[in-house]
């Protein structure tokens, strides 16, 4: 009796010590903040990244629709330390256009995987998009992270079939672990199941050296620096959109201006996008800041050049959306009502100038109108308004001929969405390229000179402003 008594005692020891081990293996490299991010030719490349806590290996599963993702091919990256876990990356560059891909993160070894994410690849012959836009979750608590996703889950209802999803910058609020691990705990619905389209915004560039690039893994530009975040650009059906880090200022680098006038001539989309946090146009609390008053005089003359159609930005928390402008003064155009996929629709025919819009925020953190913003931001706006009571999302739609956008409100308290404006553009000219143009230099040592000049002329066009604005108010 007494030797069985011993026994089952020792087995009981024996479990007791095995358990921490057994349950430690189940969680070993346990996979979090997964993403699928643009990385190089949108049709054929995608860009995954992960965290884990402990060192696991870096692997990924990509399979077609129907095939068997256990037995696809295992294709690794590489990983490394930072904010006390380990970020895994890995590119995947033998995708075939116009396919809905299935896919898996995690260790081969060890067999520790996530759950299955989803991304469809664009045609090289169709011109359509689909795509939902999004700014400023920038929560600090569980709470409000739950508030922000029921905005894109609104979002993902509204528009079924979208294709990608554009976050204009400032996912969190202090860059912290806990504020990531609560964003893509809250957000995994739409970041495992689409292709994300992240912008730079302040709150994870400025201060927070490394993290925006640690956090996604994008195809940046050759010369961009990825200290405060990255610019890139990629082709979706007939657009093309160049992705600007708008905290690479005071002002904006040479570098990455000339890479923008580079890598717009070098398209013949239709449609050209540009995506940015920090707006060129607002009537948030932001805009009579000298930093925004600096790269609205450096920048907006840029986008004039190149012919923008559109400019989606975030940072300032409320919704605008200008008229069609060009010079700072708005562009008349002729408009026309038609049915467009089974819809009444009124466009613009052929506007002449760039529309900027601030689809506010999806988050909680909401500014009214400033009244007191630089002229002529209010002049050349259609529509500025608070959205104090809900997060706002918005939708694109577009083909050859038309690009159809529309923003919608989400009540806090009841969920009922609304749409709260909309605005449609028809081209039936292309266009064409510039054959003759020429590359501007793009790295540091080459555009030094020029970015120096410009800071000065710069500086001083803003202290100029400043001036004038003094004396407005007396």
């Amino acid at each position: 009796m007494k030797k069985t008594f011993v026994k089952i005692i020792s087995i009981i020891l024996v479990l007791y010590m095995t358990l921490p081990i057994m349950a430690s293996a189940t969680v070993a490299g346990e996979v979090s903040r997964v993403s699928v991010t643009i990385n190089g030719d949108s049709a054929t490349s995608r860009g995954f990244c992960w965290y884990t806590d402990e060192k696991a290996g870096t692997d990924v599963q990509v399979a077609k629709i129907g095939d068997d993702l256990t037995k696809a091919q295992v294709v690794s990256g590489i990983s490394y330390w930072s904010m006390e876990k380990y970020v895994h990356k890995v590119v995947v560059d033998t995708l075939s256009p116009d396919t809905r891909y299935q896919y898996r993160v995690g260790d081969s070894k060890t067999g520790v995987w996530s759950d299955i994410g989803y991304f469809t690849t664009p045609s090289n012959t169709k011109d359509e998009a689909n795509f939902i836009v999004f700014a400023d979750v920038q929560a600090s608590s569980e709470e409000n992270f739950q508030q922000a996703a029921k905005v894109l889950q609104a979002a993902v209802h509204t528009m079924p079939n979208y294709e990608f999803a554009v976050g204009l910058g400032d996912f969190v609020n202090d860059c912290t672990n806990e504020e990531w691990d609560s964003y893509f705990r809250n957000f995994s619905f739409i970041n495992m199941n689409t292709t994300l389209v992240p912008v730079a915004g302040n709150h994870e560039g400025n201060l927070q050296w490394f993290k925006f690039n640690n956090m996604f893994n994008i195809g940046a530009a050759d010369e961009s620096a990825t200290v405060t975040g990255c610019y890139y650009s990629f082709d979706w059906g007939d657009a093309h959109f160049a992705v600007l880090n708008s905290n690479d200022m005071y002002p904006m680098s040479a570098s990455q201006i000339n890479w923008l006038k580079n890598d717009m001539n070098a398209s013949d989309a239709q449609w050209k996008i540009v995506l940015m946090h920090r707006a060129l146009y607002s009537a948030g609390k932001n805009i009579n800041k000298p930093d925004t008053i600096i790269m609205r005089n450096l920048l907006l003359p840029v986008i004039d050049e190149l012919g923008i159609d559109v400019v989606f930005a975030g940072h300032d928390h409320m919704y605008m959306r200008t008229e069609p402008v060009k010079g700072e003064k708005v562009q008349e155009a002729e408009t026309i009502t038609e049915f467009w996929n089974g819809e009444s629709t009124t466009f613009a025919v052929n506007p002449d100038g760039t529309t900027h819009i601030l689809p506010s925020t999806a988050g909680t953190k909401r500014y009214g109108v400033n009244e007191d913003a630089i002229p002529p931001i209010l002049e050349n706006s259609a529509l500025s308004r608070d959205t104090k009571d809900g997060g706002v999302f918005a939708t694109v739609s577009l083909d050859s001929n038309h690009f159809v956008y529309k923003a919608y409100m989400v009540d806090d308290e009841t969920g009922e969405k609304t749409i709260i404006d909309s605005y449609a553009i028809k081209k039936t000219d292309r266009e064409p390229t510039n054959d003759d143009y020429v590359d501007l230099p793009t790295d540091i040592g080459s555009t030094a000179e020029q970015h120096g000049i410009t800071f000065v002329v710069e500086l001083l066009k803003m202290l100029v402003s400043y001036i004038k604005l003094l004396f407005s108010l007396f």
